[in-house]
């Protein structure tokens, strides 16, 4: 299991900020010494303006109001070579520039407590993120898994992806067979933020609390619709929020995968002898949340899942992801020609693969994979 990178709070690094901070110096001297060399009806002290507002972009309140001082020192300066500090041309100058000053030093500050509120709101969110995705083991039952969870670039805006496995006995199997299987679970919540991950933990709790108990995955889709909805009925926003997933139960001893798909992207379905294909179901159930306005049975479609294939489950984040050009990620034309590799090796070539495709190596959105590999018996 590799959960979401963590986000240290931003520190601007030493070298990077004395290159910044040469530029507004080297243009409070650059103007100073033009503006006392020219002639008496060219006044360049306007342009000192520049100076703390540039700095107020990257630097915090205490060097913004430091520059804004620099640039107010050098007008004076300017002023006394030039005429007089009673010169009423002068006078104005420094007014103005003492005003601006003060200004974008506030701003500065007010930037700087936001960035903290930032910080602070997703380091939080991330440690509930991280208590609720417990990590899938290598290995359940006859089959190999991995996940990765991939975080946004932007700032306190964590997603509800989601997705969890659990083991079923005897009795519960969906094609009505006798053996024990794997469920599955993999979705992705509308909204950001804590609320999205207090979203995705209700879905998580249902599905850890029934999946052992329901017998056919319809009976368990019907029993996490119950739970959302029963939820956004308290919050009263129904309609408003929902989940879209795809459930799943892979039989330990059939080579078929059972799939429900609730709104959720098709999983892809890597063959052993090359190439991807997606589950689309022929009748989709509506995403978790939703089943009240849409009248329609849960029900399961059957797929072949053969030895040595691969099933990968994902969240929009990852076909969302656009390059500079504004094209999708290809997923299912990168993974076809990844056939044969094990589930962690799989996602480690998608998830670079997927940061070198995304414009600026970040992602909008969080991106949450799954993959599924039945091994080869000896």
């Amino acid at each position: 299991m590799e959960l979401r990178p963590s986000h240290p709070p931003h520190r601007r690094s030493s070298k990077v900020s004395h290159a910044q901070l040469a530029v507004p110096f080297a243009l409070i001297a650059v103007v100073t010494l033009v503006d006392v060399l020219a002639p008496p009806d060219v006044h360049l002290g306007p342009f000192l303006v520049a100076a703390p507002a540039v700095t107020a972009s990257f630097a915090g309140p205490w060097m913004t109001g430091f520059v804004g001082l620099v640039a107010v020192l050098a007008q004076v300066v300017v002023a006394m070579a030039r005429t007089s500090l009673t010169d009423l041309n002068h006078t104005f100058q420094i007014i103005a520039l003492v005003m601006i000053s003060v200004f974008v030093t506030f701003f500065a500050h007010l930037r700087e407590v936001h960035e903290k509120k930032v910080i602070q709101l997703r380091s939080v969110a991330e440690t509930a993120q991280e208590v609720v995705l417990r990590p899938l083991p290598d290995r359940i039952g006859p089959l190999r898994v991995a996940s990765v969870y991939l975080a946004a670039a932007a700032e306190a805006q964590i997603g509800g992806d989601l997705y969890a496995a659990a083991r079923t006995g005897p009795g519960r199997s969906t094609g009505g067979g006798a053996g024990r299987g794997t469920r599955l679970i993999i979705g992705d919540v509308r909204g950001k933020g804590l609320e999205a991950v207090g979203d995705a933990a209700l879905v998580l709790g249902a599905f850890r609390a029934s999946a052992h108990q329901e017998a056919g995955l319809p009976g368990l889709v019907n029993y996490l619709e119950a739970a959302v909805t029963t939820d956004l009925d308290g919050a009263g926003d129904q309609g408003e929020s929902f989940v879209t997933a795809a459930v799943l139960e892979i039989p330990d001893t059939e080579p078929v995968v059972h799939l429900v798909s609730c709104g959720h992207p098709p999983p892809l379905l890597v063959r052993r002898s090359g190439g991807a294909v997606r589950l689309e179901v022929s009748r989709p159930s509506p995403p978790l949340g939703l089943a009240g306005l849409v009248t329609s049975a849960v029900t399961a479609q059957t797929f072949a899942f053969a030895e040595g294939d691969l099933l990968l489950l994902y969240t929009d984040g990852v076909l969302e992801a656009r390059d500079g050009a504004g094209a999708f990620y290809p997923l299912a034309e990168r993974v076809s020609a990844w056939s044969g590799l094990p589930p962690q090796a799989l996602l480690d070539r998608v998830c670079a693969d997927l940061l070198a495709h995304a414009a600026g190596n970040t992602l909008d959105d969080d991106a949450a994979m799954v993959a599924i590999k039945r091994p080869v018996r000896p």
